[in-house]
């Protein structure tokens, strides 16, 4: 599902954010990729949506190298991916429903297909009598249980979030890491940054832990391994 081999990013300023990470994650792996603040993990998630290309070394991810693509490419690849950020990023003038339908319409799926695909992911998350309300009229959890259903509206293979529970509460954190469970039982990879050592711990997935720029430790039913 993912293979880097020999990868640094040196950003425009200098800095060195990963240098020589080599990695490789199967399809149906729950990863989650921990360290400190500034040892690289942002970099890493940021190259596997093709927000960057590293600077040496090759990424494949789906079985595409993500480096070499054509920018007038990364919209199509992305399309195989789902993506949820720390700050859910909805559209606020839109309806709960209008924007998970619309990562289905960019695709230009069928009618009936959307709302088919709306409502099954709008029960797997719990959040079908919210439907016609708007991002604003939300809790912060359920805001990101949106950003979830949209990021999984089109079977994505891959599963990719920055610290999706960073902004919420131990309880409303551990309904959202349950969700990611449940897809991932479904065959859906799942490669998660996160902070939340509590999580980690319990879950005893693989660990990818990073420090300064590099895999400083890759354990399977790892542990967090960092203060908080």
């Amino acid at each position: 599902m993912i293979r880097m081999s020999g990868v640094s990013m040196v950003y425009s300023n200098g800095s060195v954010a990963l240098s020589d990470v080599t990695v490789g994650i199967k399809k149906g792996d729950f990863v989650f990729v921990v360290g400190p603040s500034g040892a690289g993990k942002s970099t890493f998630i940021k190259l596997l949506f093709r927000e960057i290309a590293p600077t040496n070394g090759h990424l494949f991810v789906n079985g595409r190298e993500v480096g070499e693509m054509p920018l007038s490419e990364v919209p199509y690849f992305r399309r195989q991916l789902g993506i949820v950020f720390q700050d859910y990023r909805l559209l606020p003038n839109k309806t709960v429903y209008d924007n998970i339908a619309f990562a289905m319409a960019v695709i230009e799926a069928p009618r009936r297909e959307i709302q088919k695909r709306v409502d099954h992911v709008l029960d797997l998350v719990n959040l079908r009598d919210k439907a016609r309300t708007y991002p604003t009229q939300l809790s912060g959890g359920e805001q990101q249980r949106v950003a979830i259903a949209r990021a999984i509206v089109n079977n994505p293979v891959l599963v990719i979030a920055d610290e999706p529970t960073g902004n919420l509460d131990p309880d409303t954190s551990w309904e959202i890491i349950r969700i990611f469970e449940h897809i991932n039982r479904d065959g859906t990879t799942i490669v998660m940054a996160t902070h939340d050592k509590t999580v980690v711990d319990t879950m005893k997935k693989r660990v990818i832990a990073f420090e300064k720029g590099r895999v400083a430790r890759d354990q399977e039913k790892g542990a967090y391994g960092y203060e908080n």
